[in-house]
């Protein structure tokens, strides 16, 4: 049976580092490599239920942080997101589990632990770094948060990483082609749901929970 992952990274290089640690253990894969978030929606709205996994990137082009995660978990939520980054901190590796990950992956691994660890996630286990804790040091107001953002749809989660970017509700609209009077219904949701007041407080609850630009790649 074929098994068929989507690698969301713009770096040719970890790119063909993961296909060679994946193929040495799974001969029967199909790897989809994405270089932008849109690309990748183009990818899964096509096919998400040939897709067994997504690896994705935290700094992709166009959208960083854990935006994505929350995008692709709203919009595919029967297809497990798993992070591969650079950045090896404790902090960003429970948030993103917290935050409903199917694993995190640093980009450190040797290939034999990378294809070890890509193959327990693809038996449904939760895989982190083993000398990282559980999710205790996330603080459960966060968790909260988390959990009210994952209630926001795809296209409204889009449009708060614009606001959190400091773009108006006509710029929005022009980027996403859509009317700014439904930008505008979009924003009011996403406040309610926020449990904020003003696109303000909407752009900090998105930056408590690293939804901008985390260093490292």
């Amino acid at each position: 049976m074929t098994m068929r992952i989507l690698i969301g990274d713009d770096h040719p290089l970890v790119q063909a580092a993961l296909r060679s640690a994946l193929s040495s253990v799974l001969p029967d894969l199909d790897i989809i490599a994405c270089q932008s978030l849109d690309e990748a929606i183009g990818v899964l709205t096509a096919q998400s239920d040939e897709i067994d996994l997504i690896l994705w990137d935290l700094t992709m082009p166009g959208i960083q942080g854990f935006a994505a995660l929350f995008i692709l978990s709203a919009q595919f939520p029967t297809v497990p997101v798993a992070i591969i980054s650079a950045r090896q901190d404790a902090a960003t590796i429970r948030r993103a589990i917290a935050y409903g990950a199917s694993g995190y992956i640093p980009k450190s691994l040797g290939l034999p632990e990378m294809a070890d660890a890509i193959t327990k996630i693809l038996a449904g286990e939760i895989w982190m770094p083993p000398n990282v804790g559980g999710r205790g040091s996330i603080q459960s107001a966060d968790v909260e948060l988390a959990a009210r953002m994952a209630s926001l749809s795809a296209q409204q989660l889009r449009i708060l990483a614009m606001i959190v970017e400091g773009k108006l509700n006509k710029q929005i609209a022009g980027e996403l082609d859509i009317a700014e009077q439904t930008v505008k219904g979009h924003v009011s949701t996403i406040l309610r749901k926020l449990g904020v007041g003003s696109r303000t407080q909407a752009a900090v609850v998105a930056e408590r929970l690293s939804f901008g630009q985390p260093n490292g790649t």
